[in-house]
This record gives structure tokens, C-alpha cells and sequence, in this order.
């Protein structure tokens, strides 16, 4: 049946490709057409098809000659000319699916043709890469087909100001990298004036390293923080504490989760130091928190593998996917602090987050995206489930010839280290070039050790020694050359061979381990093998790698380790053991995403209420009709408020009690009109009442200064409320994810009480919206006419909940619920802070 079913996908397969070689044959076919214009001509049909389109045309009606013209700009401008699998490739990004294209197949320039197409909308096109560096260096390169054609082309950089933002974003063609397009979105919806905006719409991307950003990086989100949240020292306490317990008595760790969590007899040290009756009462929860965060710090996270301690006494986090450093990049949720006190460093505050998304729902928002990569294919599943996107494989122009050796499997790390270094040996004699792949920074340590016993000469690229890695790479594929680094350095870049080392047999790769995900291993090999070229790949296993620690069964390590002789293990079933361990962590990956995405799909919609909410009063002419509703609203939520618990009617001396003096001067409302009145009969009453003040109020300003007003006083506590929210969605999150009681699924219970939790925030803004509109006082200064200042009562005078300040630097982070990454952006106000007397015009 498996079989059957494989069948069915290369049929599939297959049949796609036909469609697209059918059409590619279309484009080529226009070549010499295209080849007999002149510069001027072939320039002109940039004008022409966009006349096409403003009378009708759709993008598909002018795809093949669009094509063929963009292909001949890059003949003339770049001397590359796109071959038949390029455009195919092109042809899959334009549909808004995942192109696989193997490394060196030229994915930079396959997708000029359908950038261009869609740029021809005039609606933008962002190309999104994983660095500014790849970006920059695209943008200039590419960029002249683009400017050859009449087009613009614009770099988004994290450096660049809010007005060279919205210049860049204003092109035809945006290059970017995910994370600050990301933040870019969240800034914009919480800029407080329609100059501070700089994105016009999200359009169509294609995203170059697609499995990268929308797998890989799907598990940390995008988050907007600042402010203070938690003392330094509580965390040089619980890390005090966790190093006095002792493993297995006190705590105990899981490897095939990566958790770890306290005994009973861990519980009853820490009610006894913290001198606490129930450490699980709801009241001690944070303390909790910082207990598992110090526990994960001390026995989960390693040292030179997750994370390193640079010269600066600071801790920089360590790429599991390339090893290169995050550089900026902090974990969240307490454990960046966590470490910091693990390793003895200044320990920084925690943070309040501002505003947050995921890469899925952000990608999500645009019309259509495309992405290319060279390893999507074992992701498929996941690309459909959560993007609608299949993954075309692309054929390579030339075979591929490369020699992928089975696997040398070894009982000890010792004897496989061993074993590689005698092979590197053997190679390096022959001047062959070798490229070894290691899983962390301390493995990369441990096997340069063993190279510089042999006395062998290499280069070493890990996240210590990252700054040459351009140099590196570009010399890892000459005679005798041996390149140490951590497993995807250099991804983004060619290894490219010298005719010589061809003869030689090309690249080598040696993988120190396998990775858990089978597409990272696909990646470590394809350096090797570009464009047709020989090349040859081994990994090299024992069973102490992390991976067979976790996953494999004890009955076959048992196997296996009493054939411990020191030489290497041809097996099938270890073979099948490897991909079988693989596979599960694929799908429990894919299960984390999953889930990620299912919790963040309720924040998703909250988000685009607000979000519209704050659009309306950024555009519309005229917020008259928000602010009915506002008031409206508002009315609704002050009779529920005076409504008798037990009887279900108004309290008339409640009523006042709520209104007066706060709302309304004492007495306005005469509390027996309302008295035992249903909630339902009073709202509309009490809205126009409240209304009818705050016009004949209104009436001795300025129009134009009323509306600055209410526009401003709006945005601000529409912001500080969304603050509120999240705090308080992701601490029910935490909390619903410990329920397991009868049949209630957590999930469910995080959708029915946030969405009540969300509903209770919309009257919260109704109240504290009115509230200060009709406290609000103008003082005109006398050295500027037109300037003056607003008072209000503090809203929390009526809000049930109280929020914290929103910080005046709030800073944008990246936040993982799993491995809780964060990437801080120091150099940038994300959210400017104004006070009730600053009145922005839009």
C-alpha cells in the first residue's frame, strides 16, 4: 500500500511537471522575438503590459511574453540566460507554490521572471531572504534586470528611518529579510499617525529559503515588547535553589522531550525554602515558572550548543539549524534570565509584550506567495496544511552525480570521530577538498581537537568564528582544503570547485551525526554536487549521538553495542531505525507548529478587529459613527455594571454611584428614573444621555482640534487595553494548557474564554474611552496659538483590570513558547509613547 502510494505522488508529480514544461516551452519559444528588439523596444513592453492590465488584462493574460521578456533582460544586462528548469521554476512561484530547486540551480535568478510579472500590477512585490546581506546583495544584482525594465527596486533594512522605509516599500520591488517585513506590520499597527505607516499592503512575496522562514522560524514569533515586567534577583534565587537539588531525587529529566521537571521530594524543598504550604497554589504560580525556567537553564540547556557566553559576559544564542549566532536575539518567557543567572552575567529585566504574530498568520495576510528552496519536499504535509502551497520539485539542468555513501554507524563517539578524521586523511593525501558538518559549536571543538592531534591545517566556521565565513566558504572547494563548521554555514553562498578539484572527485561531505530533521542532513549534502558537478557525502553515527539517545529503542542499542569491535555497522534496521527516529521528531515539530498556529488563530482574529478598529480612526474622514458606537457601547456596559446580581434589574443608587462625579457632574441622573429599570431598556438612554454632554462639551473647541482629540485619545487606549489582552491571553495559555480534567479540550477553553476575555476588553475601552473624552480639558499655551494640552481622569478609575504603562522604547522581539527565543531590536522606537497633551495630526 505504501508503495501504491508513493506511486501516486511521482504520478502526481509528473503530471504537474508536464503542465509547467508545456508552458515553459511557450517562453522559450519567444526567444528569438525577444532576442530581434532593440534595447528601447524591449524596455517599451514594460508600459505595454501595464496598459494591458489597466484595461482588463489579467497577470496569466500576459505571463509567457512577460517571461520571455524578462529572460532577455537578463541575457543583456546580467549575461545569464534562464534555462528551461528555471522557468519552470518561475512558472511554480507565480502560482504561489514552493519551488525545490537544488543548490547551485540558480534560484536567485529563476525568480526574476515572476517577480517581475507580478511588480507589473504596481502593487509591490517583496522578495524576503533570511539576512540583510543576501537582500543587498540581490537587490544590486537582480536589481539591474529590474531598472533595465522601468521598474524600482528598494532594500528594507532594520537601520533605515521611517521615511527611507516607506521608500523602500514604495517600489516596484522590495528586497527584505522575514523578520523586520514582520515588524514593519506590527509598527505600522501601532503607529499612532498615518506618516509613521510605511507599508502600502502586503501583495506577493517570494521567499527565497522557504523552509527556512516558514518552517523553521514558524515556531518563534514576532513580538513587539517593552517595559519591565520582573526583578533580576528573583531569578538569582530559583537558580540558587535548583543547583541544590540533586538529579532523579529531586528532579527528574525526560531526553526524548528535552524537559525536565521536580520530584515530589523537589516540591517539598521548595515549600520548605520559600516557606509556602502549596507550591501549586495559583498565587505562587510565577514563582513556579521560575522554577522550571531555572531547572531547563541548568539541566536542559547546554552550554556552546543552544547558546554561548561571548567576550562581553553576554549570552548569545546559537542557530540549531545553521550554528551561525543569533545575533540580537534573546530567549523570552524568563529563560533568557534564567541563563544569565545559570552563568553568573548581568541579568537583564524581563519585558511587557506590545503586539505579537506568527510567520504563518503573517504570510497568511498576503494575496500570494511563492518560495523556492533546496530541501521542501519532506515538508510537504505542512506546507499544504498551513499555506496551501504544494512543493514542485524542479529537475536540475545537468544530473545530479554526486555519490551519497551509506551511513558508517558506530557504538562509541570516539571511535566515529576517530574513524572520520582517518577518512579526512585519506582524502586530504589526494587534495581533495573536504567540508565536515557538525550538529553544535562543541562538537565543532571536539573534532578540531582531533584534526590538529593529526596535524592537519583547516578552517573553522562556528558561531565563535563567524566573521570570515563569506571567505571560508569561498574557499572551501579548492585542492586540499578542509572546512570544520557547523551543519548549513555558509547556506545562501556556492561552493564552488576549481577544474582541478573536479578531477579529484569533487566536494566531500562529512556529517559528524544526523540531524532530526532529514532536511538539514538533504542540505549538508547538497554543498556538494552543484550544477552536475562529482562531489561524494557520508554521515558519520554512533549510538551517543543525541538523536539515537532519544529515539532509539533500548533493545536496539543492546543489539548493537554487543558488537562494540570499533568498527563501523552496516545494518538495515539501524538504517530504518535513524529515519524511523527522524520522522517522529518531524511530526512532533510539526505538531508544535500546528498547535502554535491553532492558539495563535484566536489571537489572529482579535488582532484584525483591533487592527481595523485602528485603521478606521487613522483613514476615515469622519469617525463620527466609531464614536456613536463607542458611546453606544459604552452606555451597554455601565447598566451591566450597576445591574443587581441577584435581581437582575438596575440599582438606581449603583447607577449614580458609577456615573457621578466621574462621568457625569453630580446630579445629572436622578437614580429613581432608573430604579429596578432591565439593563436592556437603560442602555440606549444612558448612551444618549452621556452623548448629549459630551456634544454640548464639544462645542467649545475647534473642529479640527476636537477630532486630533478623539482620534488620539482613541488610539491610545485601544493600544493600552491590546497590551493588557496579550499579557492576560498568554498567562490563561500557560494556565489552560494544565487543564486535563473530564473530556475539555485545551484548546477549546482557550477559544470560549478568550473570546469572553476579549469582549470584556472591547467594554473596557468603550468605558475608558467616554470617560476621558468627557473629562478631557484644553489649556491653549500662549507662546504657540495653535498648541495646547488634554487632561483626562486615569481610566483605570473604570476598568476592571489594571494595565500597565506602555513603555516609551518599546523594543520588537521574536518569541518562542517552545524554545523561548526572542530577538530584541535595540536601535528602533517601535511604539512612541504619547501623553494625553500630545496631539498628532495624521
Amino acid at each position: 500500500m505504501a508503495n501504491g502510494f508513493i506511486e501516486k505522488i511521482f504520478r502526481l508529480d509528473a503530471r504537474i511537471l508536464k503542465k509547467y514544461r508545456k508552458e515553459a516551452k511557450k517562453v522559450l519559444a519567444l526567444e528569438d522575438e525577444m532576442k530581434a528588439l532593440s534595447d528601447d523596444e524591449l524596455k517599451a513592453k514594460t508600459p505595454y503590459f501595464k496598459d494591458l492590465l489597466a484595461h482588463g488584462a489579467t497577470l496569466n493574460d500576459i505571463k509567457i511574453e512577460a517571461f520571455a521578456v524578462c529572460r532577455e533582460a537578463a541575457r543583456r544586462v546580467l549575461h545569464q540566460f534562464p534555462y528551461e528548469v528555471q522557468v519552470i521554476g518561475a512558472l511554480v512561484l507565480n502560482d504561489g507554490d514552493v519551488a525545490e530547486m537544488k543548490t547551485g540551480e540558480g534560484k536567485t535568478l529563476t525568480c526574476t521572471m515572476a517577480v517581475y510579472l507580478n511588480a507589473l500590477s504596481g502593487k509591490g512585490v517583496h522578495v524576503v531572504t533570511v539576512n540583510e546581506y543576501l537582500a543587498t546583495r540581490d537587490a544590486e544584482r537582480m536589481g539591474q534586470i529590474y531598472r533595465f525594465l522601468g521598474l524600482t527596486v528598494g532594500v528594507n533594512l532594520h537601520s533605515l528611518t521611517t521615511e527611507e522605509k516607506k521608500v523602500a516599500h514604495l517600489c516596484d520591488i522590495t528586497y527584505t529579510i522575514n523578520s523586520e517585513l514582520g515588524f514593519d506590520y506590527l509598527r505600522d499597527n501601532m503607529a499612532p499617525t498615518v506618516k509613521q505607516r510605511v507599508l502600502r499592503g502586503l501583495n506577493f512575496a517570494v521567499i527565497d529559503e522557504a523552509d527556512s522562514i516558514l518552517i523553521d522560524e514558524s515556531r518563534t514569533p514576532l513580538i513587539i515588547s517593552g517595559g519591565a515586567k520582573a526583578s533580576a534577583s528573583q531569578y538569582t534565587v530559583a537558580d540558587r535553589f535548583v543547583k541544590m537539588l540533586k538529579k532523579d531525587k529531586d528532579f527528574e529529566i525526560d531526553v526524548k522531550t528535552k524537559s525536565v521537571n521536580l520530584t515530589d521530594s523537589g516540591n517539598d524543598k521548595a515549600e520548605k525554602l520559600f516557606a509556602i504550604r502549596n507550591l501549586y497554589d495559583p498565587q505562587y504560580a510565577d514563582l513556579v515558572h521560575r522554577i522550571h525556567q531555572a531547572l531547563k537553564a541548568n539541566y536542559i540547556m547546554t552550554r556552546d550548543v543552544e547558546y554561548l557566553v561571548d567576550q562581553n559576559h553576554e549570552i548569545q544564542l546559537i542557530d540549531q539549524f545553521t550554528g551561525r549566532v543569533l545575533k540580537g536575539r534573546e530567549y523570552s518567557d524568563g529563560l533568557q534570565q534564567a541563563i544569565q543567572a545559570k552563568e553568573g552575567v548581568k541579568i537583564k529585566e524581563e519585558t511587557v509584550t506590545l503586539a505579537t504574530i506568527t510567520y504563518q498568520n503573517f504570510f497568511r495576510l498576503f494575496k500570494k506567495i511563492g518560495g523556492m528552496t533546496g530541501t521542501a519536499k519532506t515538508e510537504e504535509e505542512e506546507f499544504q496544511k498551513i499555506y496551501n502551497m504544494k512543493v514542485v520539485v524542479i529537475p536540475t539542468n545537468r544530473p545530479v552525480i554526486r555519490v551519497d555513501a551509506i551511513d558508517y554507524v558506530f557504538v562509541h563517539k570516539k571511535e566515529k570521530i576517530t574513524a572520520l578524521v582517518n577518512e579526512v586523511i585519506e582524502r586530504h593525501s589526494k587534495g581533495q577538498p573536504v567540508l565536515i558538518g557538525t550538529p553544535s559549536v562543541e562538537a565543532s571543538e571536539e573534532v578540531a581537537g582531533y584534526l590538529h592531534k593529526a596535524g592537519l591545517k583547516f578552517e573553522m566556521l562556528n558561531a565563535k568564528n563567524h566573521a570570515r565565513e563569506a571567505e571560508i566558504i569561498a574557499h572551501a572547494g579548492e585542492k586540499g582544503q578542509i572546512t570544520l563548521a557547523t551543519n548549513m554555514a555558509g547556506r545562501g553562498t556556492d561552493i564552488k570547485l576549481t577544474d582541478e578539484t573536479r578531477a579529484l572527485g569533487g566536494l566531500c561531505v562529512f556529517g559528524l551525526e544526523r540531524h532530526e530533521s532529514r532536511r538539514i542532513d538533504n542540505q549538508l549534502r547538497g554543498r556538494s554536487g552543484r550544477q552536475g558537478d562529482p562531489g561524494f557525502s557520508r554521515f558519520y553515527v554512533s549510538l551517543e549521538d543525541e538523536l539515537m539517545v532519544r529515539f532509539a529503542s533500548d533493545r536496539l542499542m543492546q543489539i548493537f553495542e554487543k558488537n562494540d569491535d570499533g568498527k563501523p555497522i552496516e545494518s538495515k534496521m539501524l538504517s530504518s531505525a535513524i529515519t524511523s527516529a527522524q520522522k517522529r521528531i518531524e511530526g512532533q515539530n510539526f505538531d508544535i507548529r500546528k498547535t502554535l498556529l491553532d492558539y495563535d488563530d484566536v489571537l489572529s482574529k482579535q488582532r484584525q478587529i483591533m487592527y481595523s478598529k485602528r485603521d478606521q480612526i487613522l483613514f476615515a474622514d469622519d469617525i463620527s459613527s466609531l464614536l456613536l458606537d463607542t458611546f453606544n457601547d459604552c452606555g451597554a456596559a455601565i447598566a451591566k455594571r450597576a445591574t443587581d446580581e441577584n435581581t437582575k434589574v438596575i440599582s438606581g443608587e449603583k447607577l449614580v454611584s458609577i456615573l457621578s462625579p466621574r462621568f457625569l457632574p453630580t446630579g445629572t441622573i436622578n437614580a429613581s428614573l432608573y430604579d429596578e429599570a432591565m439593563p436592556d431598556d437603560i442602555a440606549d438612554d444612558l448612551s444618549e444621555v452621556l452623548l448629549d454632554y459630551y456634544t454640548n462639551k464639544k462645542k467649545e473647541w475647534d473642529k479640527e482640534m476636537a477630532e486630533k482629540i478623539e482620534r488620539n485619545l482613541l488610539l491610545r487606549i485601544i493600544d493600552k487595553n491590546r497590551t493588557q489582552q496579550i499579557d492576560n491571553m498568554n498567562r490563561f495559555r500557560e494556565s489552560v494548557s494544565l487543564r486535563s480534567y473530564g473530556q475539555i479540550n485545551p484548546l477549546q477553553d482557550y477559544v470560549n474564554e478568550g473570546w469572553g476575555m476579549f469582549r470584556e476588553m472591547l467594554e473596557t475601552i468603550s468605558l475608558e474611552a467616554v470617560l476621558n473624552l468627557l473629562n478631557v480639558k484644553i489649556m491653549p499655551k500662549v507662546e504657540v496659538k495653535k498648541d495646547f494640552t488634554v487632561e483626562a481622569k486615569p481610566a483605570e478609575e473604570v476598568s476592571e483590570t489594571k494595565t500597565e504603562q506602555v513603555a516609551e522604547n518599546a523594543k520588537p522581539v521574536i518569541d518562542d513558547p517552545n524554545l523561548n527565543i526572542s530577538h530584541i531590536d535595540k536601535d528602533k522606537t517601535a511604539a512612541p509613547e504619547f501623553n494625553h497633551e500630545d496631539i498628532h495630526t495624521n
